[in-house]
């Protein structure tokens, strides 16, 4: 699986690409179906504490493309959260297709 990571208005962080890099590899493993993920992390001005580090994860595999979002106080909470919610996605699109 190929991984490209973005950043908007934030500085790079190799222990978080390397973070990401990780679940995602799990991801893979699991569901070979993934071509492909794109990383895309930024910053949001908010009123919370709890919020504000937003990362956006999108993955390429055939149909249609999968996409997770998540806000934290912190971009290892946000990555964690949009490939848990990633995985279920993938969970119900294997369901899908095993069904046909």
């Amino acid at each position: 699986m190929n991984i490209i990571f973005e950043y908007h208005d934030v500085t790079a962080s190799e222990s978080l690409e390397e973070f990401a890099t990780e679940k995602l590899n799990k991801l893979a493993e699991k569901y070979d179906m993934v071509i492909r993920a794109d990383v895309f992390f930024k910053t949001e001005n908010t009123t919370s504490d709890e919020t504000g580090m937003i990362c956006n994860i999108r993955l390429s595999l055939p149909g249609p493309r999968l996409f997770a979002e998540a806000s934290h106080a912190k971009f290892r909470d946000s990555v964690s959260e949009s490939v848990n919610d990633l995985e279920r996605q993938l969970r119900k699109r294997k369901e899908k297709m095993a069904r046909h």
